[in-house]
């Protein structure tokens, strides 16, 4: 069972920690009280989408002998009007960098990690939109 801690911090500032004491902080924004000296909650969860299909992929291209010397992920999300103001959209390009990285290998890790592995876009209902797209940097 996974567990962390979150504590109020003063003002709109709160401080995370997981059982191996790594943390983090949030905060709102200045239009919300805020002094913006975190992360916002939401923006939490591109975090950890990033991180999530990031770790299976270069796991899944591991595995398949590619390459990879750089691996960046940008991730933009929209959120909706009303609330709860949740993400509907989020779009991902996964930048990768390497030495004879093959597209089909690319392309099989990331439908691996959406469709099967990746635990943080498997909790999105239906009212969240995925997309993704690649590049493949050749050094």
């Amino acid at each position: 069972m996974d567990a962390v801690k979150v504590k109020w911090n003063g003002g709109r500032r709160f401080v995370g920690w997981d059982e191996a004491g790594h943390g983090i902080v949030m905060d709102a924004s200045a239009q919300f009280k805020g002094d913006g000296s975190g992360a916002r909650p939401l923006e939490l969860v591109l975090y950890a989408l990033g991180g999530c299909t990031g770790i299976d992929i270069i796991a899944i291209l591991e595995k398949q002998r590619q390459t990879v010397s750089d691996f960046e992920l940008v991730i933009t999300a929209e959120q909706r009007e009303e609330q709860p103001r949740y993400y509907e959209r989020i779009n991902i390009e996964y930048v990768l960098t390497g030495v004879g990285l093959k597209a089909s290998a690319v392309e099989r890790a990331i439908s691996l990690s959406e469709d099967k592995y990746c635990s943080v876009k498997g909790m999105f209902g239906p009212g969240v939109s995925v997309t993704t797209s690649y590049r493949i940097v050749e050094v």
